[in-house]
């Protein structure tokens, strides 16, 4: 590897963070100028303002009719909490994980829940454990797309539409860049901040028919804190799906998410969202394809996010390493490319294999992730040489 001198073109948004996102393009703070500051968001311009938001989220994802949305606290976590909180315990249930958010989960059910009847279905970074072997007259629990593993569910054959269970789903790197389908999907949950680059701590609760079901006709043996309460006297709260959160949220937020969805609206909606995150994906593709140093972590293609496309330096000496060394390689990697202002925030998770991370949602400009690829050669060779020197 020869490369030393800086590369002439240099991405225009640097922002690869795997969230909170990059804002979609062209946004500025003007966006937010009709945002209800100083009001209450029970005030009928603050209950306009997330009805809007429930209604677009519809419009946009494409979520059937009769599944219910509700704007939650704690994003994406906070969604999740609420469900196996809720949800669980009706029943045995099958929880699926290969990377660390859905080892979170399972820590959850196992250690905090005690759910006896828990069975655990793992596998490694970079690969899907066997989903034939999971049993969907359980309720199950996994992730669509593992945003710390670049590991995502091809689609939804997997599950039968027959199931007795319930199908509890942490799509918050998925949503608005990947096909979910929703008829194999009972509890969806997502965060603003992913791939329409929306702002942090708010999370978003989608339920089925079926889920509601469970919810009114079972107790957990629990008590439930009323951040999580969704029932009240066996009943499902609808106003929380109608706008009326659980608690107050930041009326700043919501425009700026009404506003992602606005702009998606404008390019084409879910489809157009779709096709420019695999256009991001496929300019990685091609660039680990040539490259004699780099690798996916997925192993098998059909599994690689199109979202957050974690990679493997596999160049043989770096490879060679210890665990420590590997990492502290990749983390010279992505302080260079972050002091020369050309990437930001493309590490590995702190759980996740040593590599790089590099967010390609749908807010990604193509164009960026193009004048990015020649950095990473810029990155790797100038810390080759100067592990070499160390040496």
């Amino acid at each position: 590897m020869t490369i030393v001198t800086k590369p002439g073109l240099r991405p225009a948004n640097p922002n690869f963070s795997s969230g909170p996102c990059a804002k979609r393009p062209g946004w500025s703070l003007q966006a937010l100028a009709d945002a209800p500051l100083g009001r209450s968001h029970r005030a009928k311009i603050g209950k306009v303002k997330l009805e809007q938001a429930i209604e677009l989220t519809r419009e946009v994802l494409k979520v059937p009719a009769d599944y219910r949305i509700g704007i939650v606290p704690a994003s994406d976590t906070g969604a999740v909490e609420m469900a196996l909180w809720s949800l669980l315990g009706e029943r045995g249930v099958d929880m699926v994980a290969w990377e660390s958010f859905g080892a979170g989960w399972i820590t959850d059910v196992v250690k905090q829940l005690k759910l006896a009847d828990a069975r655990k279905f793992e596998a490694a970074y970079g690969e899907l454990p066997d989903l034939s072997k999971v049993d969907f007259d359980r309720d199950v629990v996994f992730t669509w797309n593992g945003t710390t593993s670049g590991v995502r569910v091809a689609n939804g054959d997997f599950i039968p539409a027959d199931r007795k269970g319930l199908t509890i789903c942490d799509a918050t790197s998925a949503a608005f860049a990947q096909d979910l389908d929703f008829q194999k999907l009972d509890v969806v949950t997502f965060s603003w901040q992913k791939v329409l680059g929306g702002e942090g701590a708010h999370g978003m609760l989608i339920l089925s028919p079926r889920a509601v079901e469970r919810l009114e006709t079972y107790k957990p043996a629990w008590p439930l804190p009323k951040i999580f309460r969704m029932t009240s006297n066996g009943k499902l709260i609808e106003g929380i799906f109608k706008g009326e959160t659980i608690n107050t949220p930041s009326m700043l937020c919501v425009e700026d998410y009404i506003d992602g969805l606005v702009w998606a609206k404008s390019i084409g909606g879910l489809e157009a969202l779709m096709a420019r995150a695999d256009a991001n994906f496929a300019v990685i593709d091609r660039f680990v394809e040539r490259s004699p140093w780099l690798g996916h972590l997925a192993i098998v293609p059909e599994t690689r996010s199109n979202t957050s496309v974690c990679l493997s330096i596999v160049d043989a000496e770096v490879a060679a390493l210890d665990k420590d060394g590997q990492a502290a390689f990749a983390k010279g990697m992505v302080s260079a490319l972050e002091k020369e202002g050309v990437a930001f925030d493309i590490g590995a998770y702190r759980d996740a294999p040593p590599g790089l991370r590099i967010w390609t949602g749908a807010t990604v400009e193509t164009s960026d992730l193009v004048a990015l690829m020649p950095w990473l050669d810029w990155a790797f060779a100038n810390q080759k040489a100067a592990f070499k020197a160390a040496a």
